[in-house]
């Protein structure tokens, strides 16, 4: 079992998500940073889909009271278990009676830990993600806190796994983040279209797992009209009425009544969910088809990063 000391600023259970009722007004949640979840999961031998802890900024302390392997991901954080300084992405033992302690974060907003066996939570929906606004999945649907106690399923036998040499540099790829037009595209002149590529975004203090307020060059419709409420994709770019584009993410509303000018693509998504409140942006525009290209060969320089 582990014990929640400190829980830090947001620390939840999440798994990759809970897909295929978003008709019933359900978001996907799950990890922010779907590709750091799954090295988390894949480092200490659990399937990629094993719930682990999602920490937000400030990262928690807790207590082991058997030993345990662990693997911490993401953003760039101290984590010491007792004066050892624990390296990231890389499995370690922590003995019984351990006590792991994640600081603030230094670069990105998430990391994820992710103990041998995975956190046994009940599925909901074929889902341990929490869902913090319906109160549901993951730890009693909600943030953890002081005191909560976590328990472990017990996976005798797994085998944890390490990383090549340099195959994460591939992971901190700076530049753009790649978007394809979005569905209301053509509500909006070629020149708007231009002045939002062009443009230089920072991220608000308006920025959660439901979506990032940007603040910079206002991109505004041709011409103001009502437009029906319709589904959102998840990294779906929309323009409120103030013109200050909003990218709706993991935890975003299911349906919405403001244009969608553009669309995160999904090779990209695990970059959004490290951005941090101040982070400057910029967007670049692709193809679907070349979007469909750069998550496959994403997928291929997963599959090649382990040591054999």
């Amino acid at each position: 079992m582990i014990r929640v000391a400190k829980p830090g600023l947001a620390t939840t259970v999440q798994d990759l998500g809970r897909f295929g009722f978003a008709h019933l007004g359900l978001s996907p949640c799950g990890a922010a940073d779907q590709i750091s979840f799954r090295l988390a999961n894949l480092l200490v031998g659990n399937s990629e889909n094993s719930p682990a802890l999602e920490m937000t900024l400030q990262g928690a302390t807790l207590e082991f009271e058997r030993p345990a392997v662990i693997a911490v991901t993401g953003a760039v954080c101290n984590c010491k278990i007792g004066s050892y300084r624990m390296p990231m992405f890389t499995a370690v033992e922590v003995p019984a009676g351990g006590v792991l302690q994640c600081s603030n974060s230094t670069g990105g907003a998430r990391f994820y830990l992710a103990v041998q066996g995975g956190i046994d939570v009940p599925l909901i929906m074929d889902s341990a993600s929490t869902d913090t606004r319906g109160k549901f999945g993951g730890f009693d649907g909600r943030l953890l806190r002081a005191g909560d106690v976590l328990r472990i399923n017990g996976r005798p036998g797994m085998r944890s796994r390490a990383i090549l040499p340099g195959a994460l540099d591939a992971l901190r790829r700076a530049g753009p983040i790649r978007v394809t037009r979005g569905s209301h595209s053509d509500w909006f002149t070629d020149e708007t279209l231009a002045k939002f590529l062009e443009s230089e975004y920072r991220v608000t203090e308006q920025a959660d797992r439901a979506g990032l307020r940007l603040a910079g060059e206002p991109v505004v419709p041709r011409e103001r009209r009502q437009l029906l409420t319709d589904g959102i994709p998840l990294g779906a770019v929309q323009v409120p009425q103030d013109g200050q584009p909003i990218i709706l993410f993991v935890d975003q509303q299911t349906t919405g009544g403001y244009p969608k000018i553009a669309n995160v693509i999904a090779a990209d998504t695990h970059r959004v969910g490290q951005l941090r409140p101040r982070d400057e942006i910029h967007f670049a525009e692709v193809s679907i088809a070349e979007a469909v290209d750069v998550l496959r060969a994403q997928e291929q320089w997963f599959k090649g990063i382990w040591r054999s």
